[in-house]
């Protein structure tokens, strides 16, 4: 078993030396890995205080089920100006994540994020906790749209709330908000990966959102390692911590491993 912190010579070479050997590898993701794609943490401080400053809301309540039902105006306003990056490229975590699939080296990825740049980067076995942003539905007929379909005013009423061509009912993204329940199929999904997971990679994320942070107690493999610029409560658990960015540290690692 590799013990190592990030101080060391080379935390990366004792990755990709256990992305190597193990036999199942799964990566779990969190908002770190994603902001290196220009994608805000509406959970860091500034994220914090812009939607207080211009919403009057914290983002856990302009982005509740309450708020959606009572405000559906308020809430797409937020949704769409913060959450929706039709522009967001993968970054070199993607990419490198994507990569290792390819050659066999990663069998799965379970993400918190709702941007679907993983499924762009190739990764193909992508579990999303929180659902996907690119996918919506009617609320009373249950059509499925796309993001480009609620980002059209044409297809919003005058408040900026989408509305079905099919029934008038109003147009949701797939994605959990809170006060709502994970998908049970897509839980059922990442339990299993992480249990029968060797190796277990958990990055861009400090483990304070559940129930996903709760998902690494089902993990019973060798090896638990953490990549993420602040400490998080797992680190005295894992056998090796990277304090560092995700896409620098996936991108060495990768080239590491080579071909």
């Amino acid at each position: 078993m590799v013990v190592a912190v990030a101080n060391r010579a080379s935390p990366c070479q004792d990755l990709a030396e256990l992305i190597q050997q193990s036999q199942s590898t799964v990566f779990f993701g969190g908002a770190g890995v994603s902001t290196e794609s220009g994608i805000p943490d509406f959970r860091s401080e500034a994220g914090l205080y812009a939607a207080q400053e211009v919403y009057g809301y914290r983002p856990e309540e302009l982005l509740s089920h309450h708020l959606f039902v009572q405000q559906p105006a308020l809430f797409f306003s937020y949704y769409k100006d913060n959450l929706v990056a039709v522009d967001a490229k993968p970054n070199r975590a993607h990419i490198a994540l994507g990569q290792l699939e390819a050659i066999g080296l990663c069998q799965a990825v379970i993400t918190q994020n709702i941007d679907g740049l993983h499924q762009q980067a190739g990764s193909q076995k992508v579990i999303e906790l929180h659902g996907s942003n690119w996918r919506q539905y009617c609320l009373e007929c249950q059509t499925k749209y796309d993001l480009a379909f609620i980002l059209d005013r044409a297809n919003c009423r005058n408040d900026g709330v989408p509305i079905c061509q099919k029934c008038q009912g109003i147009v949701r993204p797939d994605v959990v908000l809170y006060e709502e329940a994970l998908d049970q199929t897509v839980i059922e999904a990442a339990v299993d990966a992480i249990e029968t997971a060797e190796l277990m990679i958990v990055a861009g994320t400090s483990l304070a959102v559940y129930p996903a942070a709760g998902l690494l107690e089902y993990f019973r493999g060798s090896n638990l390692v953490l990549i993420n610029l602040s400490k998080t409560a797992k680190d005295s658990s894992a056998q090796l911590v990277i304090n560092d960015a995700v896409g620098q540290v996936m991108t060495e690692v990768r080239q590491l491993i080579g071909t």
